[in-house]
């Protein structure tokens, strides 16, 4: 791996636990140390001092991050390199898997070949069953492939489709909505001259109940004062009502 080849691993051991280091502390003497087993050491020994050299310090021991990016990529190489070996290799013989069983369809090493659970089976070699099923399950991939290109345009085709129909209701609703304002109008222009017609035959008739009130406002007042003329006349002695008697007539009675 890229991380081995640049440092040997025994550069990232702990000299104490003597595994990979874990967050790795580094002390003024250039000393580095897992951050726990130097506070372990610490704490059984006298504090403060290299547990290599015994040079004392006064600073609080700082991060190696550059040690710390060492081990976590030679870890993360091990694991990677761990997985890919565990896979090639036969669970039961640790040996690669060179065969193919046709009969158990499952890689096999070359001493399960001679075990009694393969005897007798048809054996192909891994790349070329590898081969041989490739092309088998090709001849499944295209007619799904195919399958998959012609719902993929009839999905495309659908959604066009709906598109179209989404387009269409909403210039539908545009109309309606455009012929309900015209219509809306026509009844506000309509509403608005019924109501003025109305207050213009209101005001004729308020014009007409008003003249004809003063005209017998007039009438009341002239009665009410021919009235009081002639209650006037009656309460005057005898000789002063004959005397204008005949004027009274002619003024109050009408022929």
């Amino acid at each position: 791996m890229a991380s081995r080849s640049f440092f040997p691993e025994q550069d990232i051991i702990c000299p104490v636990c003597m595994d990979i280091f874990t967050d790795p502390v580094l002390l003024k003497c250039s000393h580095s140390f897992c951050k726990a087993c130097l506070h372990k050491c610490w704490e059984e020994n006298k504090a403060g001092e290299c547990p290599i050299c015994r040079a004392k310090t006064t600073e609080d021991p700082t991060c190696n991050r550059v040690l710390k990016n060492l081990c976590e990529t030679f870890l993360k190489n091990r694991t990677k390199k761990l997985a890919s070996a565990s896979e090639s290799l036969c669970s039961l013989h640790g040996e690669r898997l060179k065969l193919f069983c046709l009969n158990d369809e499952e890689p096999i090493c070359l001493i399960c070949q001679t075990s009694e659970k393969h005897e007798n089976h048809k054996l192909r070699p891994v790349k070329e069953a590898v081969s041989k099923y490739k092309e088998e399950l090709e001849t499944v991939l295209r007619p799904l492939q195919d399958k998959l290109q012609a719902f993929t345009k009839e999905k495309q085709k659908s959604d066009r489709e709906a598109e179209i129909i989404k387009s269409e209701a909403e210039y539908i609703v545009i109309l309606i909505r455009e012929q309900f304002e015209i219509l809306h109008q026509f009844l506000r222009d309509d509403e608005a001259a019924r109501i003025a017609a109305l207050r213009e035959e209101e005001e004729e008739k308020s014009q007409r109940m008003k003249e004809r009130g003063e005209k017998m406002t007039k009438e009341i007042s002239s009665l009410t004062e021919a009235i009081r003329a002639l209650e006037q006349e009656m309460r005057a002695d005898d000789i002063s009502f004959l005397q204008n008697y005949k004027a009274t007539k002619r003024r109050y009675v009408k022929s």
